[in-house]
């Protein structure tokens, strides 16, 4: 481990010591949860919830994923995702086929409607994106998701 990094752990021990404005888990849930709320009005109008559209954005860039790996890729619990795939399916949006070779395996599928309906959902997604990175310059987004993707690794569960 980095000395530096020792150093830091050793010199700060609690919350009132990192401040809410230094510690990255309060920023990265404060950041997400305006960003699911922007979100979240404008999808209520397409009569979409935040979770079901996390999911055909997912399917439209890995399609035929495992329920499994696109609860982990949606960061969305089992149960819910269950419940988000009953009314994507209901709706046409997704399909859900046993796997090749193990029957108990479920793959999900984006139909054409779903893809047709994440394309009406994408522009939102978008702007949102664009406004949360205004005045962010391309070093310092490519320096964020270096970052980003580290820190992914140091708390994954899973290799995706």
């Amino acid at each position: 481990m980095d000395q530096k990094v020792t150093e830091r752990r050793e010199r700060i021990s609690t919350l009132g010591q990192i401040g809410l404005q230094q510690f990255a888990p309060y920023l990265m849930n404060r950041i997400m949860g305006r960003y699911n709320a922007t979100l979240r009005e404008d999808f209520r109008r397409q009569h979409r919830t935040v979770p079901q559209v996390r999911t055909l954005a997912v399917l439209s860039v890995s399609d035929g994923v495992t329920v499994g790996d696109l609860s982990v890729y949606t960061v969305i619990e089992q149960s819910t995702l269950s419940r988000t795939l009953d009314a994507l399916e209901a709706h046409g949006l997704v399909r859900r086929e046993s796997g090749d070779t193990d029957s108990r395996v479920r793959k999900v599928f984006l139909t054409d409607e779903g893809r047709a309906e994440f394309g009406r959902a994408w522009p939102a997604m978008h702007a949102a994106f664009e406004a949360m990175f205004e005045d962010i310059d391309e070093a310092e987004y490519s320096a964020l998701i270096v970052t980003l993707q580290k820190m992914l690794k140091n708390i994954r569960k899973h290799e995706i």
